[in-house]
């Protein structure tokens, strides 16, 4: 199982969140997500801890509390969702030969 925690400063560090859940047990790990390009925190973590009873108790604390200047959102994570292979990119307009329709019937005069 695992916790969510969202709505965290962008200052915040691994060592920040892991010592104030501790509070509330043993603290297996700590996952801070970066944004890929800026290397900058994404206001969120996820939470790992020993049993099911120290997340429900650190979840029923510090849901709604206020830290760093703003009040957390904490819950049970939920499974991450199959997004799938990639996707199909969209359309770009064109027709297969890479010619562009106005809209005008494909007639030409």
């Amino acid at each position: 199982m695992s916790i969510y925690v969202g709505n965290l400063s962008y200052e915040v560090t691994q060592d920040d969140i892991s010592n104030v859940f501790a509070e509330y047990g043993t603290v297996k790990r700590v996952q801070l997500p970066t944004d890929r390009e800026t290397g900058r925190v994404r206001g969120f973590a996820f939470v790992e801890m020993d049993s099911e009873e120290q997340e429900t108790a650190a979840i029923d604390a510090l849901d709604g509390a206020e830290w760093m200047g703003r009040n957390l959102k904490v819950n049970k994570a939920k499974p991450r969702e199959d997004r799938g292979g990639g996707g199909g990119g969209g359309g770009r307009g064109g027709d297969s030969r890479g010619r562009f329709n106005s809209g005008g019937g494909g007639r030409r005069y």
